[in-house]
């Protein structure tokens, strides 16, 4: 079968990531990267495994008909105008978290997508690994019974040792701790509770230590979601620790409860209610691009690309989801009082 011609936009430390995934992939190639730096294709060739043509000029990019779909892997502040300006040039579009800062662009670039009628794919990996693929079965087989609450933390100390540290310190490039980072916990506690929230309820803080001074907003936030069939939920978006790196989860439903890798359940007969069981997973334990499940992700986008469907649990249509859940908490947090959806 003909391979998928990918073309990358922006070529910083997620675009290798994205690259290797996507050159891995039995189903597409890098043949093409887009940079406001002046890159050499021979060396990009040299070094990816594929043949790749350097652009400077986005939309000689897009104006290829040979590129089928676009890797939008470039500052978050840019997002909205290149997957809008890619949708209308008929390229699918995988897009990298947070699809923009602010709401009124993330639903630009849904109308974009939908006008264009290509198909999308937007970078909340971390439904497709294996801690929330085991944690999504477990809850799906009912072990848990009808969940009531859930909390999805993200702790992830993101300081001078880090490489988006340079740029994200800026309010009009990470936008807050939940744009940044913990949108990948809240979107994993959305995929978790299945239902729709109602309302929201967000504080936030940061960190009194120097190594977080130079950041122009929050870097703590904790939200508290009310779910429309009665469910209440909880994320903290912790970008300012300093500790390990930790993906927290803590699911209780009416036949049980799941807590990170460790379930209980009255759904099986034997188990010692006084102990935890252990689900055999791969846990998040890591924030480095290198480690996430971008390969599987893409190949089930590439799969469905090629069945001519959209591709399941990380569309746009999905993303767009959580990010109004997020931008209502930042609102709230703002404003101080709760937001309904």
């Amino acid at each position: 079968m003909k391979k998928y011609n990918v073309g990358i936009i922006g070529y910083g430390w997620v675009a290798g990531a994205h690259i290797g995934a996507i050159n891995a992939s039995q189903h597409a190639q890098v043949t093409a990267v887009y940079s406001s730096r002046g890159l050499d294709s021979a060396k990009l060739s040299a070094q990816h495994g594929s043949s790749i043509t350097a652009y400077k000029d986005l939309k000689k990019m897009l104006a290829n008909p040979d590129i089928d779909v676009v890797s939008i892997c470039s500052y978050p502040y840019d997002h909205a105008k290149q997957a809008i300006a890619a949708a209308r040039a008929g390229k699918h579009l995988i897009i990298e978290k947070p699809l923009a800062l602010s709401l009124k662009d993330v639903h630009a670039m849904q109308k974009a997508a939908k006008a264009a009628k290509v198909k999308t794919c937007v970078c909340f990996e971390c439904r497709w690994s294996s801690q929330f693929q085991a944690t999504k079965a477990a809850i799906d087989q009912g072990l848990l019974g009808k969940l009531h609450y859930g909390e999805v933390d993200y702790y992830h100390g993101i300081g001078p040792w880090y490489g988006q540290f340079r740029w994200n310190t800026r309010k009009d490039a990470g936008g807050s701790s939940l744009l940044t980072a913990g949108c990948h916990a809240l979107d994993a506690l959305l995929l978790c509770m299945g239902g729709e929230v109602k309302e929201v309820t967000s504080y936030d803080t940061k960190s009194k230590s120097k190594i977080f001074a130079p950041y122009e907003y929050t870097t703590t936030s904790v939200t508290i979601l009310k779910f429309k069939n009665g469910a209440v939920g909880k994320c903290a978006a912790v970008v300012d620790c300093l500790q390990p790196y930790y993906f927290h989860t803590h699911l209780v439903g009416s036949e049980g409860s799941l807590l990170d890798n460790k379930f209980h359940s009255m759904r099986m007969s034997g188990l010692n209610k006084h102990k935890w069981s252990e689900l055999s997973m791969k846990m998040l334990d890591s924030g480095d691009v290198s480690d996430h499940p971008y390969q599987t992700q893409f190949d089930a986008f590439f799969a469905a690309l090629r069945g001519g469907k959209q591709m399941p649990l990380t569309s746009l249509d999905d993303a767009v989801k959580t990010h109004e859940v997020m931008f209502a908490a930042d609102r709230s947090a703002a404003e101080g009082r709760p937001v309904k959806l």
